[in-house]
């Protein structure tokens, strides 16, 4: 009795699996949105360096393996918005020309959500979504804690700007392969800042709350509008930024954000949640992987924010 019990247990179990999708059925096409996806980086990033190191550390190829077509920008390392969203909108007539899509689905961290606001603003035929991922869309107190520091017109300020702009940004589109981008570390640190985001976003304020923490207008001009990040500094031992991440984000009088922004500063359109327990680095699936793991990992909410695009038909 018990064996045949057994039996119809089983079977009864393999003719329930048998109904429902397998894990391969249920990814193939999970990422494959209408319109190519554009990655786009925020400050001091790259697109990949010698060929090895990348910015977005296995998203791209996540992203790819289940149907997305996924284009990895390079704009200036250090720039304003305003410079750094010419150099996108160039680079985003290129890949339409390249793949015949009439639109593409922007992604950008950090200062790269404020860069991707600016081709939707100037273009937005050419756009059919925005996410911003940690973005600064309205300041960070860090770079309003630096601005203090070096003000406009300060001897120390140009010796700051020669400084990094002749080494760090230099090295980083160097190795990147892109050396002959400009190089202003001065008017990114202004575009960062609340005064600098403020005047950004009179000039586009699309997806922008009208309240301080909430949610902004979900379409504008035809283009989608959403964010998501993260809220902790510390989320792994072993990630050599946290450190980092812990004492920037003191600077932020206890208002919850993930090292350089606050999490009401990455408030866009739709928002997904900017309550995950990453930091700012984590977002990009930085360094190399090491990212907290009790939460959802970041490839993964990439993975997921495909889909709600493809769903959303985009």
């Amino acid at each position: 009795m018990k064996t045949r019990f057994a039996s119809f247990l089983i079977a009864a179990a393999a003719t329930f699996v048998g109904l429902l999708p397998s894990a391969n059925a249920q990814a193939a096409g999970y990422t494959q949105t209408k319109y190519p996806i554009v990655l786009v980086h925020g400050l001091f990033g790259w697109d990949t360096i010698a060929g090895t190191v990348d910015y977005w550390y296995k998203i791209p190829d996540a992203l790819r393996a289940d149907g997305a077509k996924v284009y990895v920008t390079q704009v200036s390392a250090a720039n304003s918005t305003e410079v750094r969203g010419e150099q996108l909108l160039s680079q985003v007539k290129q890949i339409l020309a390249i793949t015949g899509a009439s639109k593409v689905n922007l992604v950008g961290h950090s200062h790269g959500g404020p860069t991707a606001r600016y081709v939707a603003g100037v273009a937005p035929e050419l756009v059919a979504s925005v996410t911003s991922v940690g973005g600064v869309n309205r300041g960070s107190d860090f770079a309003d804690a630096v601005r203090g520091v070096l003000p406009d017109g300060s001897p120390l300020t140009a010796a700051a700007k020669t400084l990094v702009d002749s080494t760090l940004v230099a090295l980083i589109q160097t190795l990147s392969g892109n050396g002959q981008l400009p190089a202003n570390a001065e008017a990114a640190l202004v575009s960062l800042t609340t005064a600098g985001s403020n005047a950004f976003n009179k000039k586009f304020p699309a997806g922008i709350p009208t309240t301080a923490c909430g949610e902004g207008a979900y379409v504008v001009n035809g283009v989608r509008y959403y964010s998501w990040g993260g809220n902790k500094q510390f989320t792994n031992l072993l990630d050599v930024g946290d450190a980092a991440l812990g004492l920037t984000g003191a600077f932020f009088n206890g208002k919850a954000n993930d090292g350089l922004v606050s999490s009401c500063s990455m408030n866009l359109g739709q928002v997904i949640r900017t309550d995950y327990k990453m930091n700012h680095l984590d977002e990009v699936n930085q360094f190399f992987g090491l990212v907290n793991i009790f939460e959802t990992s970041p490839v993964e909410v990439y993975r997921q924010q495909a889909n709600r695009l493809k769903n959303a038909g985009l």
